[in-house]
């Protein structure tokens, strides 16, 4: 069985669309591939509630409680390890990874970031496209790379910008495709793992 680690940092909904997804579409049976972990930097994360009532092993590693960001990736590292993943999905996982760790999981971490990349990477994507005046935003899977939203592109999703649209209201509108791009995108992987 390949294992699956997901890394979250708050409400895990990319995170909870690809355990509905593996569960609905029998990843285990057809793809050899489970979610094994849901790992978090936060406590808080509402998304570890989701993953337990799953039945799926989760655990937090607060940043804060590491010297250096080499550490807390070290010791994030050794525990998503210990599942012996397949692949790593950073799903709303809101820390900038060490060259170390990417380099540690190349070919087998992905990525979704709210934007059409290479256009926007990092942070305020949605008030960044509106502020351009662009038509269209949306999300967008990739494979990481040390370059921050770097990498392969996966899938993408378009949504429109719509006269009137907030950043919230934008963010809610590429959000659903997200959840809708990101496990498809996991999947696709997957088969080309077969």
């Amino acid at each position: 069985m390949r294992n699956i680690v997901i890394l979250i940092s708050g409400s895990g909904s990319n995170m909870a669309a690809i355990v509905r997804a593996a569960e609905q579409g029998r990843w285990a049976h057809h793809l050899n591939a489970q979610v094994s972990a849901v790992l978090s930097n936060r406590a808080e994360a509402q998304g570890l509630a989701f993953a337990h009532d799953h039945g799926i092993a989760n655990q937090v590693l607060d940043h804060k409680a590491f010297a250096s960001r080499e550490d807390f990736d070290a010791a994030l590292m050794a525990e998503i390890d210990r599942h012996a993943p397949a692949l790593v999905v950073l799903a709303g996982f809101m820390r900038i990874l060490t060259p170390g760790f990417v380099a540690h999981y190349a070919g087998r971490l992905l990525n979704v970031h709210p934007s059409l990349l290479p256009a926007f990477p990092g942070l305020n994507t949605h008030q960044r496209a509106i502020d351009a005046g662009c038509r269209f935003a949306g999300a967008t899977v990739h494979q990481v790379t040390a370059e921050l939203d770097y990498g392969a592109i996966l899938a993408q999703a378009v949504v429109p910008v719509l006269a009137g649209d907030t950043a919230d209201t934008l963010a809610a509108r590429v959000l659903t495709q997200e959840h809708i791009i990101y496990p498809l995108a996991v999947a696709e992987f997957l088969r080309g793992l077969l």
